[in-house]
């Protein structure tokens, strides 16, 4: 099996089909994540077959739980997993992608140039500044964030970016239940609810990961996000 139908075959299991072309820009996009690796620090994995399943597919599944538009802004971006991905799936979304690293936006923006992609852009800043900006506050659909934080602490740095009625989608490993467990204070402090924790199982090496979804009910309180020391020392 070629690396397009290992691929598609992998996502069909996961209940997403996609057309060639994309399946091609999402090949393209792992060829250039790893031959700029070396340059970037981007990923450990090196295996094609391995970065398709745990990179690409593990990252996709996200998609079932957005809709097909609307903007949305992904939390520590690093290589560009989801929001690139995101991106090639569903091409009417409005994407930006943000990363504290300048080194590695940089290399985010060739990426997308290379690709070939509109209405999507990577920025350097923190989140927790960010988010205090009134260009950005409150102003997403969505928010994305994969392996970034734990859940209670992930939840002050994302969920200001969020319209009321917009949501968070938490793409985490097998132990997202156990981050859920202790997070239920974050989530109500910062006026959103639980959706939905859905167990997800790898298609190849059944391997398991957790998306969670938190949904905004109310404006986020003046005071959240709180500074990265207030946050890492007492976390909601």
């Amino acid at each position: 099996m070629d690396l397009r139908e290992y691929l598609k075959a992998g996502l069909k299991k996961s209940d997403i089909e996609i057309e060639d072309n994309k399946a091609e820009k999402l090949l393209k996009f792992m060829e250039i994540v790893l031959r700029e690796n070396k340059k970037f620090n981007l990923t450990a994995i090196t295996d094609e077959k391995e970065f398709i399943e745990k990179h690409i597919i593990d990252s996709a599944v996200s998609v079932k739980y957005i809709n097909k538009e609307g903007r949305l802004i992904d939390i520590g971006s690093g290589a560009g997993m989801p929001g690139i991905i995101i991106k090639i799936l569903n091409d009417d979304m409005d994407i930006l992608l943000l990363d504290s690293l300048n080194k590695r936006v940089n290399y985010l923006n060739e990426t997308i140039k290379e690709l070939g992609l509109n209405n999507i852009e990577a920025i350097h800043a923190r989140a927790e500044e960010l988010s205090h900006d009134k260009e950005y506050r409150e102003s997403f659909d969505y928010v994305t964030a994969r392996a970034v934080a734990k859940l209670n602490v992930l939840t002050e740095y994302t969920t200001p970016f969020i319209k009321v009625g917009g949501k968070f989608i938490a793409l985490k490993g097998s132990k997202g239940a156990e981050e859920l467990d202790t997070s239920k204070n974050a989530i109500g402090t910062l006026s959103c609810k639980l959706n939905g924790n859905h167990e997800i199982t790898l298609p190849y090496s059944n391997s398991k990961r957790d998306i969670i979804v938190i949904e905004k009910i109310k404006p986020t309180l003046d005071r959240y996000p709180r500074k990265q020391a207030k946050i890492k020392k007492s976390p909601l």
